[in-house]
């Protein structure tokens, strides 16, 4: 009988700290930069959400494209969802996997990981490791941020000759947000 409360006390509070290793984003920006030799185009959104599984090194983020803003004019806002990303048919990136690196709470300060997982972008899927910086924080929290390049061509993401020296084939990305321990 003492042994099957100790396993039971074990299994509670097993389920009871892998609960409480969920965090949400809820509040992050993802901005991006074409810098081409004719026109640096920046835009961002702060539709970024995403959650976070530190006991199960998984993670889950996405944004939606029509909601970034900025550009340089209101037609390159509409050249962007309708001909490059089609918006309308891929609504959302997606960036979802595992952080290979181990990720220890109790310890508050500055570290960097790797995120490995399935990038999706107009539809085409690609696996990527991006680095991750995380600061955890007081009250269990963790700053994310993250710096990294989307070629167009890996997804499928034309652009027409006309413009070739106003939108770079390489975009940078740069994420920023603060993730909170879900209840």
């Amino acid at each position: 009988m003492q042994r099957i409360l100790c396993l039971l006390a074990f299994i509670c509070a097993t389920t009871q700290s892998i609960a409480q290793h969920l965090f949400e984003l809820k509040k992050g920006v993802v901005e991006f930069v074409s810098d081409a030799p004719l026109e640096v185009i920046t835009a961002r959104s702060k539709k970024l959400s995403g959650l976070l599984d530190i006991g199960k090194k998984q993670f889950a983020f996405k944004v939606e494209m029509k909601s970034f803003d900025g550009f340089n004019n209101a037609m390159q806002k509409g050249h962007f969802n309708e001909n490059y990303m089609e918006s309308n048919t891929f609504p959302l990136a997606v960036f979802k996997g595992k952080i290979i690196e181990d990720i220890d709470l109790d310890k508050k300060g500055t570290i960097t990981v790797r995120a490995k997982g399935k990038f999706i972008v107009h539809g085409v899927e690609q696996e990527r490791i991006i680095p991750v910086t995380l600061k955890i924080g007081p009250q269990r929290t963790i700053s994310v941020s993250s710096k990294f390049n989307v070629m167009l061509a890996d997804h499928n993401i034309k652009v027409p000759k006309v413009v070739i020296e106003k939108l770079s084939p390489e975009i940078w990305v740069t994420v920023n947000g603060i993730m909170t321990e879900k209840p």
